[in-house]
């Protein structure tokens, strides 16, 4: 087979692939775009948009079983195939868009690839690719954990769970991450009676006390063990989950413990890089560049920042990097940003630095007024400021926190104070009325001037 020449290849065409590929192509690279299957995104085909169509009917039967509380009686009736096939339905109609995409990419080969070199890939199929420049865009997988083999029959993932025919009547989720949560507590809101499982303690995104708080809140839906990693037999034609404190029998278990990066394949040391202890490239995440080498990797490939607005944004970074290479350039990343879409919301935003002196402000939703209006009446803030109020990072479980998250990503780019925040209008009755508490305590704290009627915002005479 005579080698294929190109400029830039990248080696997956997930969402940091397809980014990467067509900017490098913007910036007059030829460019060769490699995957094994081309069959949609992580996002469109197995992640952000199913997960929320799941998410979206669990929160429809949630809302008429708790319609009792506005003195409206109502009970769902939840036709579970009818439901997954709305999802499998919806979940096509993105990936077509995405398929779009695909087909505007000039040149792609269908293949795994692997280094034979720095500057050359050798594809399962006997096809070479000689690249002046690469990126890594392969994405992550979701492996299924040691001794679970005896029911593998009966194992979910991400990448399968979305294809249900129905229903089941039980589940048993092994990960309490963001997708294992927000999985869980959707089929959970369906009728499904869930058993939710983490070998750590950390919930959706949250440590500690946080962490022990939304344990409080998902146990109202369902059973939850944190700190527990149960083993598995078949039983019957279901699963056998086995634990020191107990055992419980499911239909199915849906395995969402993490999602590695997809690199085993790739031969890395044949590029010559360096990696870390978990065999990860070594990059700088102002440009992406692996080392000083003509390789770049971008997405859930590097683990950095697992979410779909940085995939993209590390792809572009990639891919113009790689098209230009060597005149490497750093980038100016975004404020991170991540959402957890259970109820109430998880999302953390920003970052304190490293040994930075910092000033707390705290909110409590338990008894703020349009949260108790919408009997939503749940969750917290955590606010953490430097010491002259600059906004560093906030931690949010609230409802809405997906569209307060914003806020806060915005003010900490701008580099906004709690002060400046409190001077900014907060409309009277919404769920953004509860942060002046929080930003209220780190002017306090900071010995800021805050005008009196700005700290004290509406109170429940003037409502």
């Amino acid at each position: 087979m005579t080698p294929i020449d190109c400029d830039v290849a990248v080696i997956g065409a997930g969402t940091a692939g397809l980014a990467a590929e067509r900017h490098a192509r913007s910036a007059g690279a030829r460019t060769v775009l490699i995957d094994p299957k081309f069959r949609g995104t992580t996002c469109a085909a197995v992640g952000c948009m199913p997960s929320k169509l799941l998410i979206m009917a669990g929160e429809a039967a949630h809302s008429v079983r708790q319609a009792h509380v506005f003195g409206v009686q109502a009970t769902p009736q939840v036709d579970g195939a009818a439901v997954m096939r709305r999802v499998r339905e919806m979940r096509d109609h993105f990936i077509s868009g995405v398929m779009e995409s695909y087909d505007k990419v000039p040149q792609k080969l269908t293949g795994t690839a692997r280094f034979t070199s720095v500057n050359s890939l050798m594809l399962d199929d006997g096809q070479e690719v000689r690249a002046k420049a690469v990126v890594i865009a392969t994405g992550s997988s979701t492996p299924v954990p040691e001794g679970f083999d005896s029911i593998r029959d009966l194992v979910l993932t991400n990448e399968t769970v979305f294809d249900l025919e129905d229903l089941p009547e039980t589940l048993g989720v092994i990960g309490a991450g963001p997708l294992g949560v927000e999985l869980a507590q959707a089929f959970a809101r369906l009728g499904v009676k869930v058993t939710l499982f983490d070998g750590g303690t950390a919930v959706a995104g949250l440590q500690g006390s946080e962490a022990q708080r939304m344990v409080d809140l998902l146990r109202a839906e369902m059973d939850v063990h944190v700190g527990v990693k149960p083993d598995a037999q078949p039983d019957g034609g279901a699963a056998r989950l086995n634990w020191p404190a107990g055992s419980v029998k499911v239909d199915r278990v849906l395995v969402a413990a993490g999602r590695p990066p997809s690199l085993a394949s790739l031969d890395l040391k044949a590029a010559g890089l360096e990696l870390d202890d978990h065999g990860t490239p070594l990059f700088d995440p102002q440009t992406m560049q692996c080392g000083s080498s003509p390789v770049f990797i971008a997405g859930d490939a590097n683990h950095d920042r697992p979410v779909l607005h940085e995939a993209t944004s590390e792809g572009t970074i990639a891919g113009v990097n790689a098209a230009n290479y060597p005149d490497v350039r750093q980038a100016r990343r975004k404020v991170p940003l991540s959402v957890t879409f259970t109820h109430p919301a998880v999302a953390n935003i920003g970052a304190v630095p490293e040994g930075a002196a910092t000033v707390t402000g705290h909110a409590d939703y338990s008894d703020q007024g349009r949260a108790r209006v919408e009997a939503r009446n749940t969750g917290f803030v955590r606010i953490e400021a430097d010491e002259e109020g600059r906004i560093l990072a906030a931690t949010l479980c609230m409802p809405e926190a997906e569209h307060v998250a914003h806020l806060f990503a915005m003010a900490i780019g701008a580099g906004m104070t709690a002060a400046d925040l409190l001077d900014q209008p907060i409309y009277h009755p919404t769920l953004e009325e509860g942060l002046r508490h929080a930003l209220a305590e780190i002017c306090e704290g900071c010995r800021m001037k805050v005008p009196w009627d700005r700290r004290r915002g509406p109170q429940p005479g003037d409502v």
